[in-house]
Parts: structure tokens; sequence; C-alpha cells
């Protein structure tokens, strides 16, 4: 007996752009955390970005709020639990696994580089990267792997489909944190790539994990 007992979670043809994504995706966060460590201040880029997004009202503001939600404790844990649903109802338990690790992975890396880069906005607040944005980026990462693997796209449209999904899911989530004023336009791109760093890695874990334990199982049950 052998063979893999369910479909991996990050598609082998996906494997070595989005590994080349990732590894530009910290490096970028390694470098907005130096260029920015320590300040409690907007820089040059960020000053033009608010100028172009502005103040929002009404209902725009309430879009931002309904948004930000999204990401709040209680939010985040009804869209955590709706996908984990989701996934093993469409019986793909490796993504139900990444949600919950590779998520949980991707915000407890935000806190963790909030800390060491010192980053505060409003009064002492720390605030790169922005986990709201990590967190709806990742999300997205897993339904676009999800969505690569069960319609078997290819390399190319596997690619441009996780890319586009995790484009879209930051800059709306990003796009809410700055309507609100929660967060400087680098932060949001910090944690932007922080779920582009984070989710392949973890993907590419939960699969070699789930490998070595049904080759384990295998052997148990040949033996």
């Amino acid at each position: 007996m052998g063979g893999r007992s369910a479909p991996a979670v990050l598609p082998p043809s996906l494997r070595v752009w989005l590994g080349l994504i990732a590894a530009f995706a910290a490096l970028a966060v390694g470098v907005l955390g130096v260029l920015y460590a320590g300040d409690s201040k907007p820089g040059r880029v960020d000053v033009r970005v608010w100028a172009a997004v502005g103040d929002v009202g009404p209902p725009w503001r309430n879009a931002a709020l309904a948004t930000d939600f999204l990401g709040e404790p209680v939010g985040a844990a009804v869209l955590v639990v709706a996908t984990v649903t989701g996934c093993l109802l469409l019986r793909r338990p490796r993504a139900a696994v990444l949600v919950v690790v590779g998520v949980g992975m991707t915000v407890g890396t935000t806190t963790m580089l909030k800390f060491l880069v010192g980053r505060t906005i409003h009064g002492g607040h720390l605030s790169y990267p922005s986990g709201h944005t990590a967190f709806a980026t990742a999300l997205a990462l897993v339904a676009a792997l999800l969505a690569t693997g069960r319609f078997g796209l290819g390399r190319s449209a596997g690619t441009l489909l996780v890319l586009a999904a995790a484009l879209v899911a930051g800059a709306a989530m990003g796009w809410a944190q700055l309507a609100l004023g929660a967060h400087y336009p680098t932060d949001v791109l910090g944690g932007w790539c922080t779920a582009l760093a984070v989710m392949p890695a973890t993907a590419w874990l939960v699969d070699r994990t789930a490998d070595r334990l049904d080759g384990w199982t295998a052997d148990r049950l040949d033996g």
C-alpha cells in the first residue's frame, strides 16, 4: 500500500515560482523593516499614498470598518472556521491544516516583527507589518491554492490566480487600514509580503509532513 492519501496543497507546478516569490517577499519585508525600524512617523512614500487615498466618509468609511472587522478576532475566527469547513467538505484536509497553521504562522510572524521593528503609529501602537493585511492575504492564498489544485490549473494559470487573489485581498484590507488611519501604507505592503513569504513555505511543510505520515502509515500496514 502507498501513495498520497490527499491531494497536495501546494501544486508541484507552482513550487518553484512561489518559492522565488516567497524569497523576494521575505527580502522586501526585511528591507522595509530595517528602513522603518523605530520610526513613529510616515515616510515619503506613506505621505504620497495617503494623499492619494484621501479622507473617506460614509458609505466608504462604513465599508472600511466592515472590512477591518474581518481581520479582528471575532471576524477572523468566523472566516477561519468557514474556510476550514469548506476545505473539509471538499475533502481537502491538507488545505484545512494550511488554513490553521499557515494563517496562524503568518499572523504570528507579523506580531513578532512588530516587536522587532518597533515602528509605531498613533501614540505608540506597533504598526509594522500590518497583521490585518497579512491575514486577509494568507486566507486568499489558501483559497487560490485550493482552486488551482482542484481545477488542475497549470503553472502559468495557477501562478496568475494565486497572485491575483493575494493582490485583491491584500488591496482590499490594505485600503481599509489606510482609510481608517490604522496603518502606514508601507505597513500594508509589509503585511502583504509577509503572507507571500510565509504561506508557500508553510504549504510545502504541510505537504512534506503529510507525505511522511502517509509513508509511515503505509509501512506500518505493510508490516
